[in-house]
């Protein structure tokens, strides 16, 4: 069961990579083609928000609990940034307070920065940190498809998810105050 989902997971990554650009684009196009899709997506930002960072949570214990993948320094640095926007946006959903994004954005920036050195890290072999050098364990890569797809890549995923439905959410605040 483990080993379909952890299947399962990068063709959905790479999906949400789509609809990562089709949102971006509708947000731009929110006064022509792209308002049903910006209405949605800014009228239930925050919920989107919880949904994505439930999903980073999930997704995150999954493959260090079920699949056995020991996260790393960096790795876990990600995680320090992204596990308490579930209880966050838990909370905002329920108090139905759309500013929890001033809170989520630097929660989402620090954890971006960090995935994306991550990332680099891998992709060049350079590393300021002996984490990321070639024999440490920020450096091992326990999951590569698509040419792209690894974990740090899930985790700019979610901080560029969150980071959307932030500005989306300020262009419908702004618009709707």
């Amino acid at each position: 069961m483990a080993q379909t989902i952890a299947e399962i997971v990068p063709p959905l990554v790479l999906a949400s990579h789509v609809f990562l650009a089709v949102i971006f684009l509708a947000v731009l196009g929110r006064n022509g083609w792209g308002k049903p899709i910006y209405d949605v997506l800014s009228r239930q930002a925050v919920l989107w928000g919880f949904l994505v960072a439930l999903g980073a949570v999930l997704g995150s214990l999954f493959y260090s609990e079920a699949i056995g993948f020991e996260a790393c320094v960096l790795c876990w640095w990600q995680r320090v940034f992204l596990y308490p926007l579930a209880p966050i946006f838990a909370v905002a959903v329920w108090k139905r307070d759309r500013s929890v994004f001033n809170y989520a954005i630097v929660l989402a920036l620090l954890a971006l920065v960090i995935g994306g050195y991550q990332e680099i890290s891998n992709l060049t072999g350079a590393s300021l940190l002996t984490c990321t050098d070639a024999e440490g364990a920020c450096s091992k890569v326990f999951v590569k498809e698509f040419g792209y797809i690894t974990i740090p890549v899930m985790s700019i995923t979610v901080s560029l998810y969150i980071l959307l439905l932030a500005w989306a959410n300020k262009l419908f605040r702004t618009n709707n105050d």
